[in-house]
């Protein structure tokens, strides 16, 4: 299994972050906050804000949450203003990490990620340490419910993307599989509107990263560098964490078991 997509790099994880819903939710409120700062309250005339909104309900955000946090984000009391961050390290094994963040204050969530790194065997790095190995990317995805296989695919061809990987469901209390589409960062909002229009608001969609190439680490580092993917996801103020390790599924089943 490879690491290199922030959807399949949680999936192992999902049952944890069930129990972390509180903190799922402060990071959804975030983005709806700086997407209604950025371009308005209207989702139809901003497709950050619909798109925060549709990944919100996908993870069963209340919809009287939403729209406090649309309210408050509109308000003279919207509180800091957030920052888009990215951090940069190495954890056990050479495994190269990028963490993207939203903060208001920058102090705190530096010292929070090197704290992270240092607490598990990595090492946090200058701007462009990690990144070298990754190339920015579009990331799209769909509940594989939506249509099939030959539809996403040909759908997403014609809308401009580079590739399509399907994902079955990966645990008892998942019903369905996901559809990740991949194209190029530049491309990502046509690509994205153009999908939005064949198969409806995605589950996720957002300008992640992916790997070159990905990097096998052993079953004790890997015990390791999961630690450290959880600590670094479990800061409020980190958004997305992306990694390019690579285990052999005998290794990832006996440390998911």
């Amino acid at each position: 299994m490879a690491g290199h997509s922030q959807f399949k790099n949680i999936m192992y994880r999902k049952g944890a972050q069930d129990k972390k819903r509180a903190k799922l939710f402060t990071k959804l409120n975030r983005e709806i906050t700086v997407a209604v700062r950025e371009s308005g309250p209207e989702p139809e005339s901003n497709p950050r804000l619909r798109q925060a909104i549709a990944t919100a309900l996908y993870n069963n955000m209340p919809k009287t949450n939403i729209e406090r946090a649309i309210k408050k984000a509109t308000g003279a009391d919207a509180g800091g203003e957030y920052q888009e961050v990215r951090y940069e390290g190495y954890g056990p094994g050479g495994v190269a990490v990028i963490v993207d963040g939203l903060t208001d204050n920058r102090n705190r969530t530096a010292s929070e990620v090197r704290a992270a790194f240092n607490k598990y065997g990595g090492k946090m790095g200058e701007q462009n340490t990690a990144a070298i190995m990754f190339e920015r990317i579009g990331r799209i995805v769909y509940g594989d419910d939506v249509a099939d296989y030959d539809s996403i695919f040909e759908g997403a061809v014609e809308a401009g993307a580079k590739d399509v990987e399907h994902t079955p469901p990966t645990g008892e209390d998942e019903t369905t599989g996901a559809y990740e589409i991949i194209c190029e960062a530049e491309d990502f909002s046509e690509v994205r509107e153009a999908l939005r229009e064949q198969f409806g608001d995605p589950r996720e969609a957002r300008l992640g990263w992916r790997p070159m190439s990905t990097q096998p680490v052993s079953e004790e580092d890997a015990q390791t560098l999961f630690k450290l993917l959880d600590a670094l996801e479990d800061s409020d103020d980190v958004q997305q964490v992306t990694s390019n390790f690579e285990v052999s599924a005998d290794v990832m089943q006996r440390l998911t078991a």
